[in-house]
């Protein structure tokens, strides 16, 4: 009787498993075609080859997902009891285990996780739906963060319920999508609507501070987000620009998730060095 609940949740990830590997990629594309439309490299470990996709692409996100984790333990580590840092602390944290679970099966082990030993490659796998969430918790948590250092009274109460509810109705959400499964309810797209309305928040929130107190916090916030919204700009920007297949033809391995990746780097290491300082709680 013991094992039956391991049983039963046994079942239930076999099962969604399952439901996610009837998603095809779409334009469909065989393990061959996969390694046609991107650089790869291929390494011998022992007597293992390992297909390495995107390697430059893949280096720079691990190392944003490391930088990620770094930054937020120092969070932790200099919270001296402030809440905002702890929630920036939790935030950066789960923005790096997002970037490596991205960079994994997006980039680095794409053939391996979707495409090899099948005839057709896979859409998605768990380690994007584990993505997405540790995505939206992180823009949850970075609200928690700012409702902290920013606010006060009814707004901050306001604020800490909205980034519960939100993150507790996105899991459910992208858990509906997995096992049905429904694409869109596990796709980047609905990821991007559901963040909008916590970072365009922190946007008004700190631009209205900045303009009515003047105060050097919420000009340090201000440029984070600023700094944010230009990389996510910049990133749409070459997306649609179409320079990534015509430098990877030239034998160039640069993308939009390079700009993206890079972007966010340098975001790291402003929250790091300029922010981390400054951040403190706003007194009741």
């Amino acid at each position: 009787m013991k094992r039956f609940p391991i049983f039963l949740l046994s079942s239930f990830l076999l099962t969604a498993c399952g439901q996610l590997d009837s998603i095809p990629y779409i334009p469909a594309q065989t393990p061959e075609s996969w390694l046609q439309i991107q650089p790869y490299a291929e390494i011998k470990i022992a007597s293992q080859n390992i297909i390495f996709i995107q390697p430059s692409t893949s280096i720079i996100v691990y190392l944003l997902g490391i930088l990620a984790i770094a930054v937020g333990s120092y969070f932790l580590k200099i919270r001296a009891g402030q809440l905002s840092r702890f929630w920036w602390g939790i935030a950066l944290l789960l923005w790096g285990i997002g970037a490596l679970l991205a960079g994994t099966s997006y980039e680095a082990f794409s053939y391996a996780i979707k495409c090899a030993g099948r005839e057709a490659c896979l859409w998605t796998s768990w380690w994007e739906v584990l993505y997405l969430i540790a995505s939206v918790w992180s823009i949850d948590a970075l609200t928690m963060a700012v409702a902290h250092s920013s606010t006060t009274g009814k707004l901050r109460k306001a604020l800490s319920i909205y980034a519960i509810v939100n993150a507790l109705v996105y899991f459910i959400i992208v858990m509906i999508g997995a096992f049905i499964p429904v694409k869109f309810l596990i796709s980047f797209e609905l990821l991007l609507v559901v963040s909008a309305p916590g970072i365009i928040a922190f946007f008004v929130i700190n631009g209205w501070r900045y303009f009515k107190f003047k105060q050097s916090l919420d000009l340090t916030l201000l440029g984070t987000w600023i700094w944010l919204g230009v990389t996510i700009a910049a990133y749409f920007l070459y997306l649609i620009s179409g320079n990534t297949a015509s430098l990877w033809a030239k034998g160039m391995w640069f993308s939009e998730n390079d700009v993206l990746h890079i972007g966010l780097i340098v975001w790291m290491l402003y929250i790091a060095f300029v922010l981390a300082p400054k951040v403190e709680d706003n007194p009741k």
